[in-house]
């Protein structure tokens, strides 16, 4: 079995869109509700937070420095050197509920984002793509809670989420163009497994996801099916990635909110960062390169 260590009790609210940066040997990730955006040095097992005007749902290193990021008021650049946080495009309609959720670039470093209104009550979210140009593009829309988005490491093959409507799918996606086609079901979770949150993609081409609600992370085969179950001590894991000196360090963020408290008092480390060695390598993070 693999064993799971508790590497940073964060306490976060909503710990989110955990990335490896190979640079500077760091994870970095958000606690999407404080708001901060947060590196967590695993040499040292220290974590150094950044306060944000807004919440932060998502992010991905740029190519030269610093961050794009999908946020309360669409998209962004951050650069936690200098403290500068640059307001870019707002697509998301004049409504304080709703913000950018989970994201990640493709091979081409176009960043993929999608955002939820968080009444969670209606299919209002929308796929975006912002291109290295800072066009943006809306991809998919009638979604719930976009979530999973990952690409296979030949990146012929993009993977998304709804966390509400518990399914992942799968689609064939043109590098060149940014374009996806033939969208089918990859997976459906019951309701016992938890709900398909954040995901990535090994160096195999197996796709983890975290399973919120559901104390666990599955990895599934290219083919969908069910390939290896982690289980872990907190109800609400949010997001997975591969960090490490080799990549094959499964760390991932979890949730305090929203637990009640006579659920919580159960789970001492509802919103810490995990670590897992699962004997698999992951892929290097794409960069945004605009």
């Amino acid at each position: 079995m693999s064993e799971v260590r508790c590497v940073y009790e964060a306490r976060a609210i909503v710990g989110e869109c955990p990335r490896w940066n190979e640079h500077d040997q760091a994870l970095y990730w958000t606690d999407i509700y404080r708001p901060t955006l947060n590196r967590f040095d695993p040499a040292t097992g220290t974590n150094r937070s950044w306060d944000m005007p807004e919440s932060v749902g998502c992010f991905a290193f740029r190519a030269h420095r610093g961050l794009i990021a999908g946020t309360r008021t669409g998209f962004a650049f951050v650069d936690l050197e200098s403290g500068t946080f640059e307001r870019l495009h707002n697509p998301l309609p004049d409504h304080p509920d709703y913000r950018m959720n989970d994201g990640r670039c493709d091979a081409k470093g176009r960043f993929w984002a999608g955002s939820i209104l968080e009444t969670l009550d209606q299919p209002a979210g929308v796929l975006y793509r912002f291109d290295t140009d800072l066009s943006c593009h809306e991809m998919l829309n009638e979604l719930i809670v976009p979530n999973g988005l990952a690409f296979s490491p030949d990146g012929k093959t993009m993977y998304h989420s709804d966390s509400r409507q518990d399914y992942i799918w799968a689609c064939d996606y043109d590098v060149e163009t940014g374009t996806f086609a033939n969208r089918r079901v990859f997976a459906e979770n019951e309701a016992n497994e938890g709900r398909p949150d954040g995901a990535a993609v090994d160096a195999e081409g197996c796709y983890w996801i975290a399973n919120v609600q559901g104390w666990r992370v599955t990895r599934y085969t290219p083919e969908g099916r069910v390939d290896r179950v982690i289980g872990l001590p907190v109800q609400r894991p949010t997001m997975c990635a591969f960090g490490g000196p080799d990549l094959s360090t499964l760390y991932v963020t979890s949730a305090s909110h929203p637990i009640e408290q006579r659920f919580l008092a159960k789970q001492p480390l509802a919103g810490a960062l995990f670590a897992i060695e699962v004997g698999v390598k992951g892929q290097i993070e794409h960069r945004f390169a605009g």
